[in-house]
């Protein structure tokens, strides 16, 4: 069996290992990182000869970490991904490079719209109709997409999302609301096949996802990074947040809306943030936490998208996508059955 992670931000970590009566044996770690005395390797290798095939990623960790050398040190990884490499090889999970990706960039379409795609789109990829996609949103409607499960007048002010013209729409994925206001936010989705991310925790997953757009972001001069368990970050601020949705048709839906520009004061009066939330961040406004992309780069929104774009071709095999007839009329229909519904928007109240 052969497992791969890349640590996001890190190096890449390699396993090969073989299940003999339910246990693993014959194992061996490779990889570019970084790991001193050099037998250490040889440790960890035996320290993970002979755990159980059924350990999860906490027992594999704890073992390597107890067989490490005291004076060890390990750069660009860590026993939890070698915990997390190993519990990929025993479930055959996938890689980035198993798949040729399609890159869907279309004109923008309702807010309700883009929730329906999403739905559609990850139900596509789940039962083999559709290559795992990327898809850039365009907007020309602002809107609050608020959480599946966050309470609706907890979250928006109607008075303000009436008088800045935001319709107020509910997703499938949990996390925070976003305030999407028309041309100053960049948001992708991913539809990928859970066999991608087989083997990692939620919140490893995460990270993972969003490797190739930290790259992007890294390429413009941003010192972007992962802050668990959905943001993320700069050095100056946050720049935005990601949501996962798995379903049962065996894909999984991750999507992220990134600031490219924001009106605080806008924010303040459609947003209703909440004293709780805001005193776990150390700070007195929401606004003060978000460094958007405009004032890190001076680019334009489109020349930030067109870096993402050839980031995530360089690294993966890519195809230009476009969204089908019959995918738009299964998400037409569901924008009638659910999206545009009083009842799925009010679900939490």
């Amino acid at each position: 069996m052969h497992g791969e992670y890349k640590v996001p931000g890190g190096k890449l970590v390699v396993v090969d290992l073989e299940v003999v009566d339910a246990t693993i044996t014959g194992f061996r770690l490779a990889g570019d990182f970084f790991l001193e005395p050099d037998e250490a390797l040889e440790r960890i290798n035996a320290a993970v000869n002979g755990l159980s095939a059924d350990s999860d990623a906490a027992t594999i960790a704890a073992a390597v970490r107890d067989g490490l050398p005291e004076n060890a040190v390990l750069l660009g990884f860590s026993p939890e991904s070698v915990a997390v490499a190993i519990r990929r090889a025993l479930s055959k999970a996938t890689s980035w490079g198993d798949y040729e990706w399609e890159i869907v960039h279309t004109p923008a379409v309702s807010p309700r719209m883009h929730l329906a795609l999403d739905e559609v789109l990850a139900a596509e990829v789940g039962e083999g109709r559709r290559k795992p996609t990327l898809r850039i949103w365009e907007w020309d409607e602002s809107a609050v997409v608020i959480g599946s499960f966050q309470s609706l007048k907890n979250e928006v002010d109607p008075e303000g999302a009436a008088k800045y013209g935001f319709d107020v729409v509910r997703r499938i994925s949990g996390g925070g609301a976003m305030m999407m206001e028309k041309g100053a936010v960049i948001t992708y989705s991913l539809y990928v096949p859970a066999e991608l991310v087989q083997g990692m925790s939620f919140a490893d997953s995460y990270a993972f996802l969003d490797s190739w757009v930290l790259e992007a972001l890294k390429s413009l001069g941003i010192d972007a990074s992962y802050q668990p368990l959905n943001d993320i970050t700069s050095p100056t601020g946050k720049i935005g947040g990601a949501a996962q949705k798995r379903l049962g048709s065996g894909a999984v839906l991750h999507h992220v809306t990134m600031s490219y520009d924001m009106d605080g004061d806008v924010m303040a009066q459609v947003l209703r943030i909440g004293r709780e939330k805001l005193s776990d961040k150390g700070i007195a406004s929401a606004a003060k936490r978000v460094d958007p992309l405009r004032r890190q780069t001076g680019l334009s929104r489109a020349e930030i998208i067109d870096r993402m774009k050839q980031t995530f071709a360089k690294l993966y095999r890519t195809v230009p996508g476009d969204i089908t007839a019959a995918e738009y009329e299964r998400a037409e229909h569901l924008v009638t059955e659910k999206f545009a519904t009083e009842e799925w928007l009010t679900r939490v109240p």
